[in-house]
């Protein structure tokens, strides 16, 4: 399949995942129904749509991190909270529930904010002047295992049964009722994050070959850590301060596409991106039609299709390396 049919067939399928999470739901809403004055279309204005730019943006966002992360790592099991960027941005809107701050869900926002842009600030200490991907790893791991263990003190400590129940839920991830302001907040950093993650392409087609060989290219290995940590720290950052914690959507999608877009770590980050937004925008459309009175979270949603992939991935590695 040439590039360009991959990138048209995926703005095709991200147009149909936008117009099905402003249109399902437990109320159906028809696309021409604000042009028809339906009465139902305030809800497609005030809560569909917030939740649908959302939903694009967090899931380019995590598709596009996990195909430089696997280039960057050179690890096909990278994945964007490999960092611990968004196990630390959980952990600041956890404590702002903790403390009885949240109040507003802007207040959540800025405390994950807080935790995703101390999580880099540490990450870079932690790393150093070595551009290692190893030592990179290692960090990530570090800091992701500190984040879990606070989290874990933290809901163990709640003050009250409905601090506990409201920590607990919004782990789980979910756009259920985010508002414009959310969006106002959140799209402009995962814009920005995309921005960064966007200049590594050329960097990471070079540690393709090597570190040696890249630097031999003039690649600036330093710098492309920086933009690494940067892009992924203030996009999945945003995301995580906004949603809660959604997973797998980059360990998927770079996998599922790779195939089709080439070996080229540059030549997969915008066909990860609208993957992406593509599968998280259908996914949560689909998480408002299972039966009941609640709808399902997206991110146990997600990591019910994440977790038997992620097995089927290491069976077939394993089959390879044996």
């Amino acid at each position: 399949m040439s590039r360009s049919a991959l990138l048209a067939a995926l703005g095709g399928l991200l147009l149909l995942g936008f117009a099905a999470s402003l249109t399902a739901g437990k109320v159906w809403v028809p696309l021409w129904g604000l042009a028809e004055g339906d009465p139902r279309a305030w809800i497609m204005a005030e809560l569909r749509l917030p939740r649908a730019l959302l939903g694009l943006g967090i899931g380019a966002m995590l598709g596009a991190s996990g195909a430089v992360l696997q280039g960057y790592l050179r690890n096909p099991l990278a994945d964007p909270g490999v960092l611990g960027i968004s196990a630390a941005a959980a952990l600041g809107a956890v404590l702002a529930i903790f403390l009885g701050l949240a109040v507003s869900p802007l207040i959540i926002t800025a405390f994950g904010m807080g935790g995703a842009v101390l999580a880099m600030l540490l990450l870079a200490l932690l790393v150093g002047a070595t551009a290692s991907p190893l030592t990179f790893i290692l960090a990530g791991v570090v800091l992701s295992s500190l984040a879990g263990a606070l989290t874990a003190l933290l809901i163990s400590l709640a003050p009250t049964p409905f601090a506990l129940g409201e920590i607990v839920t919004w782990l789980m991830g979910a756009l259920t009722d985010r508002s414009r302001a959310d969006a106002a907040l959140a799209l402009p950093l995962i814009a920005l994050g995309l921005g960064l993650l966007a200049l590594t392409g050329r960097a990471l087609d070079a540690l393709s070959l090597g570190e040696a060989t890249a630097q031999s290219l003039g690649v600036d290995l330093a710098r492309t850590r920086w933009l690494v940590i940067a892009g992924v720290g203030l996009g999945v950052g945003a995301g995580v301060a906004v949603t809660g914690v959604v997973g797998f959507v980059g360990l998927i999608v770079p996998h599922l596409l790779r195939p089709f877009a080439g070996a080229q770590p540059s030549r997969l980050i915008l066909p990860s991106a609208l993957g992406g937004a593509a599968l998280l925008l259908l996914a949560d459309a689909a998480v408002r039609l299972v039966p009941g009175a609640a709808e399902l979270k997206l991110g146990i949603a997600m990591a019910l299709i994440g977790a038997p992939f992620f097995l089927l991935l290491l069976w077939r590695l394993r089959g390879e390396v044996s």
